[in-house]
This record gives structure tokens, sequence and C-alpha cells, in this order.
């Protein structure tokens, strides 16, 4: 069936609108086509698409706690497995830790130094101490310089009996030269650690959150 637009136009303008009984086709048409059309798609935006957008965050959180309980559930699965490997860290901190001596036992340390270097033969020109320890966290460090002379092999020796000693040690710096007698002359940095009492960690993390917390000022 044709539709004659200008006949439906001219029925739009004469239309009285204030008295639905007189419309004829054309108005009847276009309030229905509104009722169809507008009223669902402004239901859409006012409800509907609030539902869709919370059923979607919805199904986002779920999504979030299905792996947050499979992320739990393999840690359950695994605790004991980390327990134990907890236990075996402990131990061996635990042996490295005793690998370093408190106060009372560093005097006896510098003489173990000394006598790894008599029992070889070598000749000590330089024995010094720092005067002061190097702190850090839980330990505190301190370096000796050392001169010693006698042959290679002795060196050699010296520095394999340093690496047996039941305390940490280590070598640093090793500089070797040749003197004229034929015995070498070597320059070496021995460090030794020790771990630090309660009080002294205290004290050291003290100090650590007052450099924190005075570094925070405001440049004049």
């Amino acid at each position: 069936m044709a539709i004659n637009l200008n006949q439906f136009v001219e029925d739009l303008k004469s239309t009285n609108w204030n008295d639905p009984g007189t419309w004829h086709a054309a108005p009847k048409a276009l309030v229905l086509i509104a009722v169809l059309v507008v009223i669902p798609v402004a239901g859409y935006f006012a409800d509907t698409a609030g539902q869709i957008e919370a059923l979607e965050s919805g199904q986002a959180e779920e999504v979030r706690l299905k792996e947050q309980y499979l992320n739990k559930k393999r840690q359950a699965i695994n605790l004991d497995l980390h327990r134990q490997q907890l236990r075996e860290i402990n131990v061996q901190f635990g042996a490295l830790l005793r690998q370093l001596p408190d106060k009372s036992q560093m005097d006896a340390l510098l003489v173990d130094i000394n006598q790894a270097g008599l029992s070889r033969g070598l000749q000590f020109e330089l024995f010094r101490p720092a005067a002061a320890e190097s702190a850090k966290e839980f330990y505190s460090e301190l370096p000796i310089t050392l001169k010693l002379i006698g042959t290679y092999h002795d060196m050699g020796g010296f520095a394999a009996d340093v690496g047996q000693l039941p305390r940490i040690v280590t070598l640093n710096d090793v500089s070797i030269e040749a003197g004229k007698d034929g015995n070498l002359s070597m320059d070496v940095t021995a460090r030794t650690f020790r771990y630090l009492d309660e009080e002294e960690v205290a004290a050291q993390r003290k100090a650590g959150a007052g450099k924190k917390g005075g570094g925070g000022g405001a440049k004049k």
C-alpha cells in the first residue's frame, strides 16, 4: 500500500493534539511508533543498561575471586613444602651466623689470622686493624691491612689457611711484588665480620630511621 507523504504531513499539521478522538491515521501511527520504539529504548538506558553493567562487573569479580581461590589453594597445597624450606633456610642462616664472631671473639680471631701467617713462615711487616668497624644491618665489618714477606708457596698456604678458619675472613685487594732477597712482598686487606648483638642492632636501626626521617625536610 502506497503512502501519500503529503497527505501524511497535512494530517499531522491539522491534528488537534489535545483531542485524541479527532486524530487521523498519521498522528495515531506516529504515537504508535513512539510507544513501540522510544519507550523500550528509554527503558533500556534507564534500567537494562545498568543491569548489564552490574552483570559484567559481577562476572569480572567472579573471575577475580576464582583466581584468588586457586592461588590460595595452591599455597595451601604447598604449605608443608614452604614450611620445610623455611626451616632449611633458618638452619642455613644459623650456620652462617655462627661463622661470625661476637665482640668477645674478635681478639681471638685476629690472633688466628696472625698465627696462620706465622705458621707458614711469613714475616709480618704490617698488621693494622682499622680504627673503627663499619656497621651494616645486622653485622659489622673490620678491615685489617696486612703486609707479609715470604715465598709464593707460603703465601698460597696462608691464603688457604685463612679460608679454613672457623670464622669468615676474606682477603681483598691483593698486591704481590718481588723483593731483592728473592722473597715476595704481599699487601692485602683481610676483612673479618662479626654479628651485632640485640642492642647494637636496635641502635643501628634507630640510626637508619633517623637518617630517613631527617632527609625529608624541605630545602631552603
